[in-house]
């Protein structure tokens, strides 16, 4: 599975970015996809988490400002970020766990793949 992030940029304080994040291959089934993000170093913090299902759970310093939703047809997972602080700068990373079947031995195999950061800046 590959995942292809978009949507980051500049805004400045107070202002909006949707981030969109893509899953490609063959023969997988999503099974949660998660946005975390990463200022410095390789310490990163989850921001919002979706399942197939719908559920979502969030960072608090994003509650309320920031909304996860996912395009299971599209293989599609959105963050619309909102009311956006300078500390929302970092780079976002989405993250996908699937699932595949193995039609040779029956097994299934649960995989998580990362995508690119895509750099999201807030100006005050």
């Amino acid at each position: 599975v590959q995942l292809q992030a978009s949507g980051g940029g500049s805004v400045q304080a107070g202002g909006s970015l949707r981030l969109s994040c893509a899953a490609s291959g063959t023969m997988f089934s999503i099974v949660a996809m998660t946005w975390y993000r990463s200022t410095a170093g390789p310490r990163r913090e989850l921001v919002a988490h979706i399942t197939s299902g719908g559920s979502t759970n969030y960072a608090d310093s994003v509650k309320g400002r920031f909304t996860i939703s996912g395009d299971n047809a599209k293989n599609t997972v959105y963050l619309e970020m909102n009311s956006l602080k300078s500390e929302d700068t970092a780079v976002y990373y989405c993250v996908a766990e699937w699932s595949s079947y193995s039609d040779y031995d029956g097994s299934l195999t649960l995989t998580r793949s990362w995508g690119q950061g895509t750099q999201v800046t807030v100006s005050s």
